[in-house]
């Protein structure tokens, strides 16, 4: 097969894209330029280009290598992941207008993309965040009492922003209705249900203890009359209207909390749960002591905190050794 007449099988398809699909332009164009990718991969796979092979004629294999390839050159998986898709897509069409052993796409899966690390603040940042009232707010008013004792334990505690507004503002058990998680002051520790309904107890600092002690001192003034009925009445955080607090709450009031404090940094309160870990763990170097208060099932969803770790050990390395990298002349 020749590569004109393979061009007007790319051309075929991206007609049928417009015409039948009525995809977008923007969206034809993308299915375009992977496809040239295809072109060009097939055309420098053999020597000379005439002597490729007609497309019924590409298996697997050659796939495979292709997909090799793009990862080879450094192109992101999620980009291999979108051109092998398109290629499915084309080699199924071509499938109706020639006959195809089988799509060569089919059980070709792109590489295994790398797994994001969580991002975590400083600790400057992370004590500048959960210390300081919001500026221009009267840091005594409730809903700022409030928050200080939440981004406090969140940071404290390393809990998970569905466990934080779970907690009740002490153990009940009464009807059939029985607290997933409460406070022990006494003891310095906090007591919540995790996945899988799965209980832990992890330590508060002093901090948000005084934190949480200044809340409740100002916490009846947000009950309302007739919460009688409503579990809302045990709830350790409450909204304005005297609702227990929502995650979606508390994403809005921490996320505008950084901001008016100035740190640069996307903040929500699985960040304040990523600090909490990789902060104990640089001091502690404990990964079992981590794994079990953050409520881990695997060892390795908590070995991640060692890469970050492992990067700021870097940060300062470069940052302080003469031959750790090229400075500019």
């Amino acid at each position: 097969m020749s590569a004109q007449q393979r061009q007007a099988h790319y051309h075929g398809y991206l007609q049928n894209l417009a015409t039948q699909r009525r995809l977008s332009p923007h969206t034809v164009e993308g299915y375009r330029r992977d496809l040239a990718e295809l072109e060009r991969l097939v055309a420098a796979a053999f020597a000379p280009p005439a002597a490729a092979p007609a497309l019924e004629a590409l298996d697997h294999f050659h796939i495979r290598k292709f997909a090799s390839q793009m990862h080879g050159a450094g192109l992101h998986p999620r980009s291999i992941a979108r051109r092998l898709s398109a290629w499915r897509g084309f080699f199924n069409w071509l499938s109706e207008q020639l006959p195809l052993a089988a799509n060569p796409v089919d059980g070709v899966r792109p590489p295994k993309r790398g797994k994001p690390l969580p991002k975590a603040l400083s600790a400057d940042d992370a004590v500048q965040l959960v210390s300081n009232s919001r500026p221009g707010r009267d840091p005594l008013a409730p809903d700022q009492l409030c928050d200080r004792a939440m981004f406090e334990l969140l940071y404290s505690s390393g809990l998970r922003v569905s466990e934080l507004v779970s907690l009740d503002a002490g153990y009940v058990q009464e009807g059939g209705y029985t607290s997933p998680g409460w406070i022990d002051y006494a003891g310095g520790e906090v007591t919540v249900t995790g996945k899988g309904s799965k209980k832990r107890v992890v330590p508060v600092g002093a901090a948000a203890l005084d934190a949480l002690r200044a809340w409740l001192t100002v916490r009846p003034q947000l009950l309302r009359a007739d919460a009688g009925a409503d579990t809302a009445r045990h709830a350790l955080f409450l909204s304005l209207r005297g609702k227990r607090m929502t995650p979606r709450m508390v994403q809005v009031r921490i996320k505008a909390h950084a901001l008016a404090l100035g740190i640069p940094t996307d903040v929500h309160p699985h960040v304040l749960r990523h600090s909490f870990a990789s902060h104990v763990l640089q001091s502690s170097g404990d990964l079992r002591a981590v794994q079990e208060m953050l409520g881990h099932a695997s060892i390795s969803s908590t070995q991640v905190y060692t890469s970050l770790d492992f990067q700021r050990l870097a940060q300062v390395y470069d940052a302080a050794h003469p031959r750790a990298r090229k400075r500019d002349a």
